[in-house]
């Protein structure tokens, strides 16, 4: 499987919501990325964002890289991430990789905002702050 079946796994485990409870939001990465043969690249929250509280990127070697957001009602949300954004895709990737003890001491908070920013540009109506208009 590759990145164009992520909306499908997520679909999938709406479907499999029982009572309104959610399993953590890196287990269900976790199967998204297990499921479509990718690899969970990172893993953060995003901090002052009035939609969206967590992102993570799965990438697909040369087929490409899927963000996943989790918003506020834990709904999850996918969009890919084209080649210009690779860079900021690179630098959360490398926090990471870093030991806790210096992931204290290097904020990611400024990375993870501009590339939600670049994702909003893509014109996803889903993930545009309402608010912020």
């Amino acid at each position: 499987m590759q990145a164009e079946y992520v909306e499908l796994v997520l679909l999938e485990q709406s479907l499999a919501n029982t009572d309104g409870m959610y399993r953590p939001f890196s287990d269900r990465l976790g199967d998204v990325a297990e499921k479509t043969g990718g690899s969970v690249l990172f893993d953060v929250r995003v901090e002052n964002d009035i939609r969206i509280q967590r992102m993570a990127a799965i990438g697909f070697g040369v087929d490409g890289t899927v963000a996943i957001m989790m918003d506020k009602n834990e709904q999850l949300i996918s969009a890919p991430i084209n080649g210009d954004n690779a860079a900021l895709v690179a630098e959360l990737t490398a926090w990471t990789s870093l030991p806790m003890a210096e992931q204290v001491c290097v904020s990611y908070g400024r990375v993870a905002a501009k590339l939600l920013a670049e994702l909003r540009k893509s014109g996803r109506p889903d993930l545009v702050n309402h608010a912020c208009q």
